[in-house]
C-alpha cells in the first residue's frame, strides 16, 4: 500500500460523510423527496459540512460519543435556532409547531424542540458520523481533515447556514426576536463548552460481557421507534416520556460501554437500529419538499435499499477488525463515551 492511500481514504471518507449527512437528515425519513435532490446544493453544506467540523473537532481533540452528541445537539440549536428559526416560528410550513405543549415565556413549544432537536443530534449528525466511519473502521478515530481542508469545511458550514436562512426566510417571512436570537446563541455556547468539558477518562471494562450487536441494535430500534411513534401525539405527555426515554437511554449506554466486549460493532449496531428507524418512518410521512405519490414512494424504497447496502458494507469492515473480533477487553477509542 503507498502512503498516499491512507490520504486518499480519507478523504473520500470525509467526501462521504458530507453528502451521507443531509441524505439522513432530510431524505431518508422522508421530510424531502428522492425528486428534491437538486436541494442537496443547498442542504450539503449545512448538513454536511456541520457533520466534518463536528467530527473533525471530536477527533482532533481524542473525545468520544459524548462529546459528538453533544456538539450534534449545539448543531441542532444553531440550525433550528438561528438559521430556520422553526423553534420560535408559530407557522412554520403551515405546522402550528408552538402550539403543542407551549412555553409562552420563552415564545417555544416544549414537544417540538425536543423532537426536531433529537433528530438533529441522533440521526442528522450523530448516526451519520457513526456509519460513516464504520465504512473505514481503520482511520474511525483519525482526522480525516487537514488544517486547510477544516477551514474549508467550517467555510462550507457558514456558507450553508447563510443560504439556508435566506431560503428559508423568502418562504417564511419570519425572524425570530432579538431576545429569542440572543438565548439560542447562550444555548449553542453552553452546548459546545459542555462537549470540552465532559470526562475523557476510559475506565476498564467492567460487569458481565456487553449484549451482542443484534440485541444493542433491537433496542436501538425499539427506542427510536417509540420516540417518533410518540411524536405523532404531541402534547406535554409526550414530553414527559421523552424525557424518561432520554434518561433510560443514557443509562443504559453508559452502562453498555463499559462493559467488557464493547466494541466499534456495537456502535454500529446503535447506528443501524436508529437509522432502519428512520427508514420507515419515510412511507407514512409526506415529502414537505417535492413530490409525494408513488414516485416518493419509489424513493423511499431506493434509499432504504441504499442504506441497507451500507449498513452491510459496514458490518463487513467492522468485522475485518481485530479489535471487533476479540469481543473483550479495553473499548477502543471509537467505541469510548465520555460517561
Amino acid at each position: 500500500m503507498s502512503s498516499q492511500t491512507p490520504h486518499r481514504s480519507a478523504g473520500w471518507a470525509a467526501l462521504g460523510l458530507f453528502v451521507l449527512a443531509p441524505l439522513i437528515g432530510e431524505y431518508l425519513h422522508g421530510n424531502m423527496s428522492v425528486t428534491a435532490l437538486p436541494w442537496l446544493v443547498l442542504t450539503a453544506p449545512l448538513y454536511g459540512g456541520g457533520a466534518l467540523l463536528i467530527r473533525e473537532v471530536a477527533r482532533r481533540a481524542q473525545r468520544g460519543w459524548s462529546t459528538i452528541f453533544l456538539l450534534a445537539l449545539a448543531y441542532g440549536v444553531i440550525e433550528e435556532g438561528l438559521v430556520t428559526h422553526t423553534l420560535f416560528n408559530p407557522s412554520y410550513f403551515g405546522y402550528p409547531l408552538l402550539s403543542w405543549a407551549p412555553v409562552p415565556t420563552l415564545g417555544m413549544g416544549a414537544w417540538w424542540t425536543i423532537f426536531v432537536l433529537t433528530l438533529h443530534a441522533v440521526w442528522s449528525i450523530s448516526a451519520s458520523i457513526a456509519l460513516a466511519e464504520a465504512l473505514v473502521p481503520r482511520r474511525a478515530a483519525q482526522p480525516w481533515l487537514s488544517n486547510r481542508g477544516l477551514a474549508l469545511a467550517g467555510a462550507v458550514f457558514v456558507l450553508g447556514a447563510v443560504t439556508n436562512w435566506l431560503a428559508t426566510y423568502e418562504i417564511e417571512r419570519f425572524v425570530a426576536a432579538p431576545g429569542q436570537l440572543a438565548g439560542t446563541t447562550a444555548a449553542a455556547g453552553i452546548l459546545v463548552a459542555a462537549a470540552f468539558l465532559v470526562t475523557g477518562r476510559r475506565a476498564e471494562p467492567v460487569g458481565s460481557p456487553a449484549p451482542s450487536p443484534w440485541q444493542v441494535a433491537a433496542i436501538a430500534f425499539a427506542v427510536t421507534s417509540a420516540f417518533i411513534v410518540l411524536g405523532w401525539f404531541p402534547g406535554w405527555p409526550t414530553v414527559v416520556v421523552y424525557l424518561a426515554l432520554y434518561a433510560v437511554s443514557a443509562r443504559l449506554l453508559a452502562r453498555w460501554s463499559k462493559r467488557p466486549g464493547w466494541n466499534e460493532r456495537h456502535v454500529l449496531a446503535l447506528t443501524g437500529g436508529a437509522l432502519v428507524t428512520y427508514a420507515w418512518y419515510a412511507f407514512p410521512s409526506q415529502p414537505l419538499v417535492g413530490a409525494g405519490g408513488l414516485v416518493d414512494v419509489v424513493g423511499n424504497v431506493l434509499f432504504a435499499l441504499g442504506l441497507a447496502g451500507l449498513l452491510w458494507r459496514a458490518a463487513r469492515a467492522t468485522r475485518s477488525r481485530p479489535s471487533a473480533r476479540s469481543g473483550a477487553g479495553r473499548p477502543t477509542h471509537i467505541e469510548q463515551t465520555d460517561a
